[in-house]
């Protein structure tokens, strides 16, 4: 098992390795430049160089179903749910084969008001439920891929 964090934007990491360290799973926090991380033997650091999605990539092409990713990139979502990983956004969203299309949708449907010049605003500021919630996901996803791996 092994928590793959696209890690460039994202406002979660302390919680990653929190929860990765309780349950003794390794963590790749894969960034486009050095960031600070802690130094523990479960937690890789992967610099990638600086080309557009090339830490999208890494972690998709290492994505599989013993993968947790964490995103909040709706693409890199679809690619690894479509490798069998199980991905969580960092306000605790799961991203599911379900719900994913429309996630999709709603992308492009955005970006087309904005191409358009219309001000549509960002996403939500991110909040202590949001922190929580992640805490929660990313604990459940853990408990769930270690039932798969190791069945009583």
């Amino acid at each position: 098992m092994r928590i793959l964090v696209d890690a460039d934007a994202c406002p979660v990491k302390d919680e990653v390795y929190k929860v990765a360290f309780r349950h003794e799973v390794s963590v790749a926090i894969v960034s486009n430049s050095i960031m600070r991380i802690p130094v523990h033997p479960l937690v890789e650091r992967v610099i990638v160089n600086d080309s557009f999605d090339a830490a999208d990539d890494w972690i998709a092409e290492r994505a599989n179903p013993s993968a947790v990713v964490v995103t909040s990139d709706i693409l890199l979502a679809d690619r690894c749910l479509k490798a069998g990983a199980t991905v969580i956004a960092p306000t605790g969203k799961p991203f599911t084969t379900s719900s994913i299309g429309a996630a999709i949708a709603t992308r492009a449907i955005m970006a087309d008001l904005r191409a358009g010049g219309d001000a549509i605003g960002g996403p939500a500021p991110f909040s202590k439920t949001d922190r929580s919630r992640f805490l929660s996901a990313l604990d459940q996803a853990l408990v769930s891929l270690k039932r798969k791996v190791q069945p009583s």
